[in-house]
């Protein structure tokens, strides 16, 4: 029965057992129990004179042991200037150079002063209190900003806008990251027998006449489409430009038979970068094969995860093999192939096992060949070339 009472119970059940056993029953309760003498006593108090408390209420207000931050006025505000993001990069700071753990932590507190002897528990009870939490690192850094780069967005905007109300092709570019093929660890997890998790080299080491995938997407921005280029060669302009044109004649053309126009979305480094001159002479030669004027529009530096291809075609394949080793070109094209979203996403695949020559040099003459139009407005991320055909 003892157990099963809650503490006010207890001191007012022990206060009626010594107040029954009459003299010497406080001390034969207290070593019965294990209650202290002091409780005992205020349990015969109350049983005398029961406390005007809630019948839910197991002790009055303000009483019971104080929180350490009570008792230790400083400990709190010590706390927080220790854990703070200024306060952590400070070399002086006992936190400077080591892993912000509990125990770290209540080691570092120690040392600010000795009367902050607090334990792991009420200082993950104070940093809940104050906001804080376990968080992991967010890639969200991408260099300064650029002044004009608000200024590009609408712009961007405003041109993709226009395209797709006139029903004309618009697309958005990027080479995904090199994946290493062969039996390689691929972060995420997959259902396996209990166990038996797929086994992986233990280095990420590439192995000798090993094999780099480079998959270049090309994603329709109306249409909700994407298509890849399958390549194992390097991320080059002209490889780029074959991605493009492989994409119209599978399914741009068909999709568009009326276009009279096409627009390009890119980041602004890599093969299709603004600095990049053979990517304008690619770019000439994709206008006069395609018989269409192409308008290309840059996303200004630092801000390509917002180019629409990296989560609306490039963050799906990635979820697509999760946990899995791409342990061969199959696999991964067929991993690629079979991506589709309930939001109606669907994925082409093409292997290129094309050679692609890297350092391709382009004269000042070949440059100035181009039939190409500079908007006024940072002309570098904003062109049209022509088509020199018909």
């Amino acid at each position: 029965m003892f157990t099963v009472l809650n503490e006010r119970q207890r001191r007012g059940w022990a206060g009626i057992e010594a107040s029954v056993l009459g003299r010497g029953g406080i001390s034969i309760v207290s070593v019965s129990t294990g209650l202290s003498r002091t409780t005992v006593k205020k349990g015969i108090q109350e049983f005398q004179n029961p406390p005007d408390l809630p019948p839910n209420r197991i002790r009055k207000k303000g009483g019971g042991r104080k929180r350490s931050e009570e008792l230790d006025p400083t400990l709190k505000s010590d706390l927080l200037q220790l854990v703070s993001p200024d306060t952590r990069g400070d070399p002086q700071s006992s936190l400077r150079w080591t892993s912000k753990s509990l125990r770290k932590i209540k080691k570092a507190l120690r040392l600010m002063n000795r009367k902050h002897n607090t334990s792991e528990f009420v200082i993950r009870r104070l940093l809940r209190e104050e906001g804080y939490s376990l968080q992991s690192n967010r890639k969200v850094k991408e260099g300064g900003n650029h002044p004009d780069r608000d200024l590009q967005f609408k712009n961007i905007a405003l041109t993709t806008e226009k395209f797709m109300d006139e029903h004309e092709p618009v697309i958005s570019i990027d080479a995904k990251k090199k994946e290493l093929i062969g039996a390689y660890k691929n972060d995420g997890r997959e259902w396996n027998p209990k166990y038996q998790p797929t086994q992986v080299n233990v280095y990420d080491f590439p192995q000798k006449r090993g094999i780099n995938a480079v998959p270049y997407g090309i994603y329709d921005i109306t249409r909700n489409m994407g298509y890849i280029n399958l390549g194992v060669s390097a991320d080059t302009a002209v490889f780029a430009g074959k991605s493009i044109l492989a994409w119209w004649e599978a399914d741009g053309r068909k999709s568009y038979p009326n276009a009279s126009k096409l627009l390009i979305t890119a980041d602004g480094g890599r093969s299709n970068g603004t600095r990049v001159r053979l990517w304008k002479v690619i770019v000439q030669e994709l206008a006069n094969k395609l018989k269409l004027p192409i308008t290309v529009r840059h996303y200004p530096p630092g801000t390509s995860k917002w180019n629409k291809i990296e989560h609306r075609l490039f963050s799906h394949i990635t979820l697509n093999w999760r946990g899995e080793p791409l342990d061969s070109l199959k696999k991964m094209f067929h991993l690629i192939l079979n991506r589709a979203t309930k939001e109606g996403l669907k994925v082409k695949c093409r292997l290129d096992l094309a050679k692609y020559e890297k350092g391709i040099k382009i004269s000042d003459k070949k440059m100035e060949s181009l039939k190409i139009e500079r908007l006024d407005f940072h002309g570098e991320w904003n062109y049209t070339i022509y088509s020199k055909i018909g």
